[in-house]
């Protein structure tokens, strides 16, 4: 057991050396950034709700998550292919079940640090009024589930390439449907040609419409097993692709 966490931990370890290593990390996290307080207090309607809430911060999080992180996750495998590295990083005493949640723990905890450095708005909002700082903890928990199921999809397609811009595009788009899904207007649509149940089925299998549960400061085990089983199917789909290139 201690083998298969330290694999896990060096993986980990050498991807984030890898991140920091190139100014491309530093400058997501200030894009990240200036798009958070950009769409918060210039274009979510901060100051004209009147209420001491992060809800204009927080409705922009599944659109800036739909680009930024499959940005974030395009290279993590199909860089290996294209460099001719990933043969090697099979080769090693390791399992590709380790190298990928070492990849991933890596990337998503790079993710979370980018999230963790919005606390300004956090401190904004309670400096202003008392907002429900449960409800944000909440909501901040559902971005950071949001964005590792994001990460997890664009692990998946970065395995299937070794082109970036093609896992890129891929993993927006998986990740529009599954963001679309929970639309009211898609709803209204399948309700107009007599499909509710497609509707239904649709936003069930939508990130928008269990994220909007922690929005409501509401911890539902449902949502839980929602995006867990999200990352699980999406890493197991990433092994499955590995071990096809191992043995092929």
């Amino acid at each position: 057991m201690s083998t298969t966490f330290g694999n896990i931990q060096a993986i980990a370890k050498r991807e984030l050396t890898g991140f920091f290593a190139s100014p491309v990390a530093y400058v997501f996290i200030v894009i990240f950034l200036l798009l958070c307080g950009a769409f918060t207090f210039l274009f979510g309607g901060f100051f004209e709700r009147d209420q001491a809430s992060l809800a204009a911060f927080f409705m922009w999080h599944p659109w800036f998550y739909l680009f930024l992180v499959p940005a974030v996750g395009m290279r993590l495998w199909s860089e290996e292919r294209r460099q001719g590295t990933i043969e090697l990083l099979l080769t090693m005493p390791i399992t590709s079940s380790q190298a990928i949640l070492g990849k991933f723990f890596a990337s998503w905890a790079f993710l979370l640090l980018a999230l963790a450095l919005t606390f300004p708005v956090w401190i904004t909002v309670n400096y202003l009024g008392s907002p429900d700082n449960g409800v944000i903890i909440c909501t901040y928990l559902g971005s950071a589930l949001m964005a590792g199921a994001y990460l997890s999809i664009a692990c998946m397609t970065s395995a299937m390439t070794r082109n970036q811009v093609v896992a890129f595009i891929v993993s927006v788009v998986i990740c529009l449907v599954l963001v679309l899904g929970g639309v009211p207007r898609v709803k209204e649509f399948f309700d107009a040609i007599n499909l509710p149940w497609l509707g239904s089925l649709a936003a069930g299998m939508s990130v928008m419409t269990h994220f909007d549960a922690f929005q409501r400061g509401v911890i539902d085990f449902r949502d839980l097993v929602f995006f867990g089983s999200l990352i699980g199917l999406a890493l197991f789909t990433t092994g499955v692709i590995l071990r096809s290139h191992r043995t092929g």
